[in-house]
């Protein structure tokens, strides 16, 4: 059984790759996420994530998870949330996790459901992703490692960048071992957000969030969603791409260059959004091998 804890890993001081992956909702769906990870192991990432689900509908993730660990081989990240989670239900999925040998965690709180104008902890549950970090620490003590979300351009709900941070440090305070950003497309946010968090005290690895945009009316919908921003000169090449291969091309060189500033300036390492497909990914990670052979 394949054990690793993303918080040993960074310790290193090679920095790390790794894939984020969403629940799949159907079979067929399915099918193309364990392809999509089939296709992309071969570049070693050094872990997985699985998303939880809109709203807290967590449905099969936690069994996707044991499954990329226990059959695949990789080291696999669950997330959680508190939304549509109590205490004891939490609790359980998490002895669950431990049992199949799953040690990292990611603790959030979740988005409310679409048809909801506000979060809303459910009876017995968590309103903040701090709780929830407490929580796992209280009952679980080191044996997972535990990361949190962070965002350069603050998150959507908070009325500052400042409010953001003390919500950031809180759950640092709880507990976490590393924090991964929301996507960026602006490196200039990624390090005016880690100078601002070293400020206050937030001294945990702070791994970069990129996605390689593929669709630019997704990656519109995302923007709403998270408050990300898309530097002008990139959006108006964007929509000027003729065909979705130019656009997608536009996309891997804007990322290949994010990370490659990225690594240039000593990121611990790059998590890459993949939106369950791998040429995109596969594309930035193999300009970036020729790039570090130059």
């Amino acid at each position: 059984m394949l054990r690793m804890k993303i918080g040993a890993l960074l310790e290193t001081k090679e920095p790390i790759f790794s894939f984020e992956f969403f629940p799949p909702k159907n079979p067929k769906e399915e099918a193309r996420l364990f392809q999509t990870i089939a296709e992309l192991r071969p570049l070693k990432p050094a872990f997985v994530s699985m998303t939880y689900g809109a709203g807290g509908s967590g449905g099969r993730s936690v069994e996707w998870v044991r499954r990329i660990q226990n059959q695949v081989g990789l080291t696999a990240m669950a997330h959680l949330t508190c939304g549509g989670n109590t205490k004891d239900a939490l609790e359980s999925t998490l002895l669950s996790l431990e049992k199949s040998g799953v040690q990292n965690i990611m603790a959030v709180r979740g988005d409310p459901p679409q048809d909801a104008p506000q979060f809303q902890a459910v009876a017995g549950g968590f309103r903040y992703a701090s709780e929830l970090v407490a929580f796992i620490r209280e009952r679980f003590g080191d044996i997972f490692s535990v990361a949190g979300g962070g965002y350069p351009e603050g998150h959507i709900e908070n009325p500052s960048l400042e409010s953001d941070l003390r919500y950031l440090k809180a759950k640092v305070d709880a507990g976490l071992d590393f924090i991964v950003t929301n996507l960026f497309f602006n490196n200039a946010l990624y390090f005016g957000f880690v100078e601002r968090a070293r400020k206050i005290g937030i001294q945990v690895p702070i791994l970069p969030g990129l996605m390689p945009i593929t669709n630019l009316g997704q990656i519109r919908r995302f923007m709403d969603l998270c408050g990300a921003s898309i530097p002008g000169p990139l959006l108006s090449r964007l929509e000027q791409a003729k065909d979705p291969q130019s656009l997608l091309e536009i996309g891997v060189e804007h990322t290949t260059r994010q990370a490659a500033e990225l690594l240039e300036a000593g990121v611990p390492g790059i998590h890459f959004y993949t939106l369950n497909k791998s040429p995109a990914t596969r594309m930035v990670m193999l300009n970036l091998a020729q790039v570090s052979r130059m």
